[in-house]
């Protein structure tokens, strides 16, 4: 179960843009740095981890961005947006890096790949949509 959408709704704080896109992209955030530190991990265990080398650094980072993301998403009293933006702008960038390295990978065969480059698609499309949201 995730809390960001009854905790978001039960914010004395109103959200700096539409509560439920503010809610799709904590969870996406928070479910894509799941899925990168899942996939570093089963990447360690393949047979030819010397080739996964770039995949693993590559998770571990988006994983890094994705919680601080979803963290400063999730804070939404006193909320700078010039914050936010940069957060969401790092998070799409290292989202988009990471994905395009799990799908060579995915297309390898690699199964967790595939679920982490799902994730890091899912989560770089609600971080665009957040950004689009913001007020200039």
């Amino acid at each position: 179960m995730s809390y960001a959408a009854p905790i978001a709704h039960a914010n004395p704080s109103k959200p700096s843009v539409n509560v439920d896109a503010l809610v799709e992209c904590i969870q996406a955030c928070f479910d894509c740095a799941q899925a990168c530190t899942a996939d570093a991990d089963a990447d360690l265990a393949e047979p030819q981890v010397q080739t996964m080398i770039r995949c693993i650094r590559l998770c571990r980072d988006c994983a890094d961005v994705c919680l601080a993301t979803g963290g400063i998403l999730s804070r939404q009293t006193a909320f700078d947006l010039a914050t936010a933006r940069a957060a969401l702008q790092a998070c799409v960038q290292t989202c988009m890096v990471c994905g395009d390295e799990c799908q060579v990978h995915a297309q390898h065969g690699f199964a967790h790949c595939q679920t982490c480059l799902q994730a890091c698609r899912r989560c770089q499309e609600a971080c665009h949509t957040v950004l689009s949201l913001l007020p200039a």
